[in-house]
């Protein structure tokens, strides 16, 4: 028989004493108190001792308080840590600002014990502190406090319950700080805990390794983080190493495919903080002898997701078109959609790289060797006509909605706008379906033109890439995702706009031996090209609408422009004015673009100024042609 609990008015008696030695005797009894599980009685014995006494048991313990013995040093931190983590199993306990204050102190306990069960108490009292309140979970982002907490955790035992708990403190952590508003010092605590865990991934090869990929994905993949701006401005680029050889770890070993993805997703955001030439770095990390070489390091990371988006290209192909299992059928295919995207994003950025590097533009000064560059373009290459596969299955089944279709569109349009003649004959084949692709909330096709543009503004440079593009009308469908462009106000970014007005220039020159008919699209563009150009003083942009505007109106007459029921007849004043702000612009001599384009106006109205006489006349009164 167990003996009976001891009196809890005997306990606060000795609590509530003035001499430290009755205080001392109240907490052994408080200890048996606490573990007894009566909420109400442990708020009391709370109250009773209070937290300075507490703190100062802390301080004792720790050397920072003069007196006491060596000897008894450990037995006042024992008995200090035993008991304000009984007391924090109360969560209104847990949570009061006495309570959360320690948090410092006792994670300068944990980088100090070598006491197994004082570290393993330490852990759970920080967890229920940052269980139990806001400001709880915020105090471990004061300075040093995540390097004193988790810098052992490596040394920990693996399969100890000190590793467990100091393993769940994190999850905890990441789970519950938000780091929008976080003051300067706070993200400071929040790049500490991130290069912690970056360690546990690079050393570990335990399941705590995993344990920490799935967490620093979890904080590295919060897009537009405050995070990303203190991790980049770091001075020590170590943490960049370890997660390098930790994601290294993960593709070159036999780990399940989800492992491979969260891996490949963090090399993604690696490439989304630091920019895609992260992936050529060569950090070397101390007493580490077998860092990859970066060649190899691309060719793994590339490889590895090349062959997970293949798995998920067949497998969604599967589930979308084959399966007759609908009711597991949506969520498989959302997960699968989802990874993809991962893949898609991180395929991007490789693209961005290898042409980086290829040209040495922005290039750093590690480099890669030319026989890899020519490895990664037959790898992308094989990818790009998987994905263009996909599209093919897609337009054979009558789909043309969803985000997975408009990612594989973005995807290849990246390659095909540093390659833009690669994988040619399916490209030409799918280009009409691929301009009907929406994604799953557009009302109608716009995105998968933009992606084409880089792609599209180069073919035409060419008769056989606007052949191409006339045979099934492609033009007028770049004009009306021009005209869109000029209505979104700032959400399209100017670089597209330019690039759909190059198309059509490309594609209107070259077909000039060709009649091209004035439909209704060429009105509207005209309109919303004079929209454009008057919304800013940039003379790139007057000068390209300017020069898209002669060569419409080049197909027309003002007579016939004002008989269409379509067109509004202010917009010949507009055009005037455009035309004469893009003679009176000062072209540089070294920019042979706009030398170009200031050419194409002068010659083109110099064509049709005496079938505009409204136009030809504001010219005469304003310029000199």
């Amino acid at each position: 028989m167990q003996p009976p609990t001891p009196p809890l008015e005997d306990c606060l008696r000795l609590l509530r004493g003035e001499r430290d030695e009755q205080k001392l005797a109240g907490l052994l009894v408080a200890a048996k108190v606490c573990h007894a599980g009566d909420a109400a009685a442990v708020v009391e014995v709370y109250r009773a001792v209070g937290p300075r006494f507490l703190r100062r048991l802390l301080n004792t313990g720790l050397g920072k308080v003069e007196g006491g013995k060596e000897e008894e040093r450990e037995a006042y931190l024992r008995l200090a840590v035993t008991v304000l983590a009984g007391l924090a199993r109360v969560p209104e306990v847990a949570a009061d600002e006495g309570v959360v204050s320690v948090v410092p102190l006792v994670a300068e306990v944990v980088s100090k014990s070598t006491d197994p069960a004082i570290t393993e108490e330490c852990f759970e009292l920080l967890s229920l502190i940052a269980m139990s309140s806001e400001d709880g979970v915020y105090k471990f982002c004061e300075p040093g406090v995540m390097d004193m907490v988790f810098l052992q955790i490596s040394s920990l035992p693996d399969g100890s319950k000190c590793i467990e708990l100091a393993i769940n403190l994190l999850r905890l952590l990441v789970d519950k700080l938000r780091v929008e508003n976080m003051s300067v010092e706070k993200l400071q605590g929040m790049t500490s805990m991130v290069s912690c865990l970056a360690r546990l991934f690079g050393v570990l090869h335990t399941a705590v390794k995993f344990d920490a990929l799935h967490m620093l994905t979890a904080l590295l993949s919060r897009k537009e983080s405050p995070l990303h701006d203190s991790l980049r401005s770091m001075p020590s680029s170590i943490w960049e190493s370890h997660i390098r050889v930790g994601i290294t770890a993960v593709l070159q070993n036999r780990v399940v495919s989800s492992e491979k993805l969260h891996a490949l997703l963090l090399a993604e955001c690696m490439m989304s903080i630091l920019d895609e030439n992260w992936l050529l770095e060569d950090h070397k990390i101390p007493d580490n002898q077998n860092v990859m070489p970066v060649d190899k390091f691309v060719l793994l990371v590339l490889e590895s997701a090349r062959i997970e988006v293949a798995v998920l290209l067949n497998e969604l192909a599967y589930l979308k078109y084959e399966s007759s299992n609908t009711s597991q059928t949506d969520d498989g295919i959302s997960q699968k959609q989802r990874n993809l995207a991962i893949l898609f994003a991180l395929i991007e950025r490789i693209i961005k790289m290898i042409s980086n590097a290829s040209s040495g533009e922005g290039a750093p000064a590690q480099t890669i060797s030319e026989s890899t560059i020519m490895q990664a373009i037959t790898g992308l290459n094989e990818t790009t006509s998987l994905v263009l596969d996909f599209l093919q299955d897609a337009k054979d089944h009558g789909q043309r909605k969803g985000d997975d279709l408009l990612a594989a569109v973005r995807v290849v349009g990246s390659y095909l706008a540093e390659a833009p003649y690669a994988c040619k004959e399916k490209t030409r084949h799918l280009l009409e379906f691929v301009f009907s692709i929406e994604g799953q909330d557009e009302p109608s096709p716009f995105y998968s033109i933009c992606f084409m543009l880089p792609m599209l503004s180069q073919i035409t440079m060419e008769a056989d890439g606007c052949r191409t593009l006339a045979s099934f009308g492609g033009y007028k469908t770049v004009i009306d995702c021009l005209i869109k462009m000029t209505e979104q106000d700032g959400v399209i970014d100017s670089g597209s706009m330019f690039l759909a007005c190059d198309t059509i220039i490309n594609f209107m020159s070259n077909r000039k031996n060709a009649h091209i008919p004035l439909e209704s699209c060429f009105i509207r563009l005209l309109q919303a090209l004079v929209t454009w150009a008057g919304t800013t003083d940039a003379s790139s942009v007057i000068m390209t609408a300017s020069s898209l505007c002669t060569m419409v109106l080049d197909l027309t007459s003002e007579e016939f422009l004002l008989s269409c029921s379509d067109f509004d007849s202010n917009t010949l004043g507009s055009l005037s004015e455009l035309i004469v702000r893009s003679l009176h612009q000062d072209i540089p001599p070294d920019d042979r673009e706009q030398f170009n384009q200031k050419q194409v106006v002068v010659s083109g109205y110099r064509r049709w100024a005496d079938r505009f006489p409204r136009i030809k006349k504001f010219v005469e009164e304003h310029a000199s042609v």
